[in-house]
This record gives C-alpha cells, structure tokens and sequence, in this order.
C-alpha cells in the first residue's frame, strides 16, 4: 500500500505533489527534509523509489515522537488507537486534550487522535506549549487507518529522524544531496500567519537565516528546492534562484475566507550549480495549479 501523510498539517502539500516532483533535479544521493510536518513529497519520493537515504527532521518533538513510534512500535500503536478509548465526542476529547503521558506509543495514539478530531485539523499550541485547539464536531474521522500506519512504518526503516533546528538537520549534507525545505510560511498579511505548530514562532529573522543557509548549501554543491509565500520578503531572499510561481489550493485556516487558491513559490538554486553566478537574476516563473 502507498503511504501517505498520516496526519493533517498546515502548509501540507499534497495538492502540489506533482509540480514538487517536476522541479526535483533528475539525479540526487541522500535525501535532506528539515521541515517535515506531514511529509507528503517524501512518501511520494518513497513510492517512485527515488530515496537513497533520508534525513527527516521537525522542530515539533511530539510530531517527530509519532514518526519514531509508527516506525518503531506500529502494532502496539494500533491497538492502542483500535482499543476504544478515542472515541469521537466532545467530552473525550477535552479529557484525551488535557492528558499526559510519558508513555510513547500513549503520546502518539493522543497526537493522532487530538489531529483527527480537532477544529480544522490544526495542530497548535499556546507560549506554554499546550495543545489548544477545540473540538472539530467531524462526523465520521478516521482516527484508526491501520494500513497507512503499517506503510509508513515500512517507509521509515531506512531513514533517519530528529528534532532539532533546521540548520543542524542539515549539517551532514554534502555535494550532491537534496536538501527540500517547506518552512512556516512567511505570512502574506499580519492575520496570515501558521507558525504555531511549536511555542516558538518562526520570524522573519528566521526566514533570513534560511536564506543564509540556502546560500552555503549551494556553494557545497547541494540541490536545494524550497517552498514558501508569495510575498516581497521571500522574493527579495530568493532573487538569485529560480522562483516559479504557482496557485496552491490553502485548505487548513480557521477563516473560511482564509481558504482557496493563493500564490506560493518554489525555489531551486539549480540555476547557479550549473556554472551561473550568484549574481544572475533567477527566472520569474507563473504557473496555474487546478
């Protein structure tokens, strides 16, 4: 069975998996996400075979604690969820919203279900480091899919997880391995902004040092490909690259005028390893996306 993303996360991309693929360079040794969040182009990535080896990393340790345990402990985390307890209604979920555990596997079946169940499907947290996103009122949520758990357990054997910052997760990448960043995207207007997936936000100093780093990586001779907001920030950061332009399809925002087609890029710096300066002027590229 293909895996795919076992969890609902903002700024996931799915709806973007093809034009991702088409903007992948044609050859790459290890494969670099410092961003994970739902990590949809690399269960695609997996499918088409094209993962040598992965370093998948997320600034969200109970996100990057799910990924450890469906890789580690999938049977005992589908009994878990398959036990009765995660029952979908409102005074399950506060109980379940307010519960801690040390226990792994416990931690995860609450993560999943707090992801199915929740308002929006959004996983946020307050400064103190709470989940505080209230009921969702679905009807039918699917809190156990015990097939997709099993595929991305199988999908992560051969692949590293961490949780640190994103310049660390990068560290070890050498010439020739492609490094894909989706971070927080840089917000369009002062309500657009879905960077509280951890206690700590993602500034524009943030996407500054991203930039930097982007930088580096190109002068080691990594492929880099990177997503984020269509907005004067990023296209300043990036105007040496090539930006292609596309309309992606915003499907998690607590507004639902929040929603529905907006402008994204895609960045890739392949333009410079090919023997072009830093100095060039990246190509502007507009691209419709159904």
């Amino acid at each position: 069975m293909e895996a795919k993303p076992f969890v609902k996360w903002a700024g996931g991309k799915r709806q973007l998996i093809e034009q991702l693929v088409k903007h992948l360079p044609e050859e790459f040794n290890n494969y670099y996400e410092p961003f994970l969040g739902g990590g949809a182009l690399f269960f695609k990535l997996s499918l088409l075979g094209r993962i040598k080896h992965a370093y998948l990393n997320d600034v969200s340790a109970p996100l990057v604690q799910a990924y450890k345990t469906i890789k580690e402990k999938p049977t005992e985390l589908i009994v878990e969820l398959g036990s009765g307890k995660y029952k979908n209604d409102k005074e399950t979920f506060l109980k379940i919203r307010a519960e801690k555990s040390t226990n792994l596997v416990k931690a995860t079946a609450r993560f999943i279900y707090l992801n199915k169940t929740a308002f929006n499907g959004l996983y946020r947290v307050n400064s103190s480091g709470g989940f505080n996103v209230p009921f969702g009122k679905y009807t039918n949520p699917r809190i156990l899919d015990e097939e997709n758990i099993l595929a991305v357990s199988d999908a992560l054997q051969r692949d590293e997880l961490t949780c640190v910052d994103f310049e660390m997760a990068t560290a070890s990448a050498k010439k020739g391995d492609l490094v894909y960043f989706d971070p927080p995207y840089h917000p369009v207007s002062k309500t657009a902004n879905f960077t509280s997936y951890t206690k700590d936000s993602f500034t524009e100093l943030d996407q500054e040092r991203l930039a930097r780093l982007v930088e580096r990586l190109t002068n080691k001779g990594c492929f880099v490909m990177l997503s984020n907001s269509y907005s004067p920030l990023i296209l300043d950061l990036y105007k040496g690259f090539e930006v292609n332009v596309v309309n992606a399809t915003r499907m998690i925002n607590c507004k639902a005028e929040g929603r529905g087609k907006v402008k994204e890029v895609i960045v890739t710096n392949y333009n410079l390893l090919s023997g072009q300066t830093q100095k060039t002027q990246g190509k502007l590229v507009e691209k419709i996306i159904a």
